[in-house]
């Protein structure tokens, strides 16, 4: 069967995480995926905003991560792809305007094709005519437009987790949102999965983790189906841990940025590893410190003598050489990471280019946040998890 084909229509300002967490867990899943955007080109970059949860009467916005194009807007053709999805926030207001993307929606409608759209995203269906008469949500804002054009408004959720699904068109709430959103889209598409329902996975985290390696893997495997937590030292379920945007900004090192912050799920002095069936890392500037924690070097060191999938990515490799148990292991990292990968006595594998991910036995390792879609992948294989379509 051919491979399943999906759009994604960005702008500047979209929300970071409604971009890249589908977009990155589409291809994890095997769907290939293009990202266009009205008046830009391949190579482009569409910059996004990091909306957090109101503590004031509005939410605020800070700079997120440059979200790279990989597909010219103008050369796309509607009748190529399986499924459209429009991220949400601030650009949904100037791309509901915009003569061409109204047409390319309603190409995508008038065909039966599936329709995600999360947030702001509904201001377009509402422009191209597509909510008329069909069950839909999404940011608490939008419901005048949406009621407006003829839909049926379904309220948002407190906790703005909702999926509404009418036929091929599925709609959210906003990004804490994307397992439930992800997993209808994909069945949508055609998508069946398999192997994940009994699988529990473990998240290690602390503040200023990177913050598209933490949320990322982990909502594309709670997509999936599985049980995922994320854990802290000297945190609880129910607390956050602050994240920071790694970015590739042409300078000699990534730069750093606030990112969102990311709630854990799970009492670290609580956790049963041994009900856990694998075990991420994921990289930023945490990784340093939880390298100095004796309680996180043995909760590595049970998952790898239990023989146990690990995932480490980024910095994260840092943490599994302050255990002593990366000695024999082919690996990579961050490139800045190499010397504590190497003096530890693995092999250094180039992460050349910088997606590049490797599998050496129960280990995943990736050098960044661009490699996800492999490094999710082969996370899933060592899982036995499956997508087909």
């Amino acid at each position: 069967m051919a491979q399943k084909r999906v759009l994604v229509i960005c702008g500047d300002f979209m929300e970071d995480a409604e971009v890249m967490v589908p977009f990155q867990a589409l291809q994890a899943y095997g769907v290939s995926v293009d990202a266009v955007s009205p008046g830009k080109k391949a190579g482009d970059f569409c910059l996004t905003g990091v909306h957090q949860t109101p503590i004031h009467q509005n939410f605020f916005e800070r700079l997120g991560h440059n979200f790279k194009l990989n597909a010219t807007f103008d050369e796309i053709d509607a009748n190529c792809y399986d499924g459209l999805l429009m991220p949400g926030a601030r650009a949904p207001e100037r791309l509901c305007n915009i003569p061409s993307v109204v047409e390319l929606v309603t190409k995508f409608a008038s065909a039966g094709k599936a329709i995600a759209s999360v947030c702001h995203a509904g201001l377009t269906l509402a422009a191209a005519g597509v909510a008329k008469g069909r069950k839909c949500t999404g940011f608490p804002t939008i419901r005048p437009v949406l009621i407006a054009a003829g839909a049926h408004w379904i309220e948002p959720d407190e906790a703005w987790e909702r999926t509404v699904v009418d036929g091929n068109l599925i709609t959210a709430v906003a990004y804490p949102g994307n397992p439930e959103f992800i997993r209808h889209f994909v069945k949508a598409l055609g998508g069946k999965i398999t192997g994940s329902k009994s699988k529990r996975i473990l998240f290690l985290c602390r503040d200023f983790v990177e913050d598209y390696e933490v949320t990322v893997p982990f909502q594309s495997l709670k997509a999936l189906g599985c049980h995922v937590d994320a854990i802290c030292p000297n945190k609880k379920a129910g607390d956050f841990c602050l994240t920071a945007i790694h970015d590739f900004e042409g300078d000699q090192s990534y730069s750093l940025k606030p990112g969102y912050d990311f709630p854990l799920t799970a009492n670290f002095d609580e956790v049963n590893a041994s009900s856990y069936d694998a075990l991420v890392v994921p990289g930023g500037r945490s990784a340093e410190y939880l390298a100095l924690e004796e309680s996180v070097l043995n909760l590595i060191r049970h998952f790898m003598e239990c023989n146990k999938p690990i995932a480490a990515i980024s910095q994260g490799p840092q943490i599994l050489a302050a255990a002593d148990v990366l000695k024999g292991k082919k690996c990579t990292a961050y490139p800045e990471a190499k010397l504590n990968v190497t003096i530890a006595g693995a092999t250094w594998l180039e992460p050349d280019p910088i997606d590049r991910c490797f599998t050496d036995g129960n280990l995943v390792t990736g050098a960044a946040w661009p490699g996800h879609p492999d490094f999710i992948s082969q996370l899933m294989s060592l899982l036995g998890i499956q997508v087909t379509f």
